[in-house]
């Protein structure tokens, strides 16, 4: 299992509002203007203050030593929504490999999406989104306008639930999980880990919650550092952001960076350690 070191919410720049779902366009640089008392208001003083400042955001690293490749993990999220299929394709015009995070919603929503990344597998690996895209927050109803699972039974829920879920449509079982906004209760990190997962952080943040233009996605991944972890989205065909996800995968395929896949039955292994800001 990989080694956590974790940080609060007080202690870095706020995760964004997550836009993946088709909510209101807030990115995460929207929230670092907002004081905290501005901040529980937009939230509709759904979140108290210990809340807020106990919450975890892993961020995730490879464990890697090379003199010579420059090594990094693309994985996407499919919260709800749609399929972006340029991206996809991209994807697997350029043989990149990819770790793909999805719900038990988005897998019911988008049958033709999911035949494509199985067609593939040599390409996608799938990691466990929850099932209803939930965050495994406790103690409040919402965060960053996310429903919250609100107690220790209900993640155990969302956690079973999406595993069950990409069982029963793939034949076989994801050891990676990453909640709804990627936030996460002191509490709930043991939890999950002990259903058998290890919880799926990031180092580089590419498209706030598919929040951002192209140029703005691109340009940060151009910028993937060796062992480099970055999440984007690949459920917002309409929005901008996926273009700037293909044009980010290609600039640093030109640059000569090698994908890899979050596997634990591969010789990468991951650890989660404090993000520096």
């Amino acid at each position: 299992m990989p080694r956590i070191k974790c940080h609060g919410l007080t202690d870095v720049a706020l995760h964004n509002f997550c836009t993946c779902c088709g909510g209101a366009h807030w990115s995460r640089r929207s929230f670092l203007a907002l004081s905290v008392g501005a901040f529980s208001a937009k939230l509709g003083g759904h979140a108290s203050a210990q809340d807020r400042s106990s919450l975890i955001e892993p961020s995730l690293k490879l464990s890697l030593v090379s003199d010579h490749e420059r090594i990094v993990a693309l994985t996407l999220d499919a919260c709800s929504g749609g399929f972006d299929r340029k991206v996809v394709e991209a994807l697997i015009s350029w043989q990149v490999p990819t770790t793909m995070f999805l719900t038990a919603r988005w897998i019911r929503s988008n049958p033709e999406g999911l035949k494509i990344i199985l067609d593939h597998q040599n390409l996608f690996a799938i990691g466990n989104h929850g099932a209803q895209h939930v965050a495994a927050v406790i103690g409040t109803s919402s965060i960053f306008g996310v429903r919250t699972a609100g107690d220790e039974d209900a993640i155990k829920a969302e956690v079973i639930g999406g595993a069950d879920s990409i069982q029963k449509a793939t034949g076989f079982a994801t050891k990676w999980y990453r909640g709804a906004t990627a936030l996460y209760s002191p509490a709930a990190l043991p939890l999950i880990q002990s259903l058998g997962f290890s919880i799926a952080g990031f180092s580089l943040n590419a498209d706030e919650g598919a929040s951002l233009s192209a140029g703005a996605v691109a340009e940060r991944m151009k910028r993937a550092r060796h062992g480099d972890v970055i999440i984007a989205h690949m459920n917002q065909p309409h929005r901008p952001s996926g273009a700037g996800v293909v044009n980010g995968v290609r600039a640093l395929l030109d640059q000569g960076v090698t994908f890899t896949k979050l596997e634990t039955s591969t010789p990468v292994f991951a650890s989660l350690d404090r993000r520096a800001l």
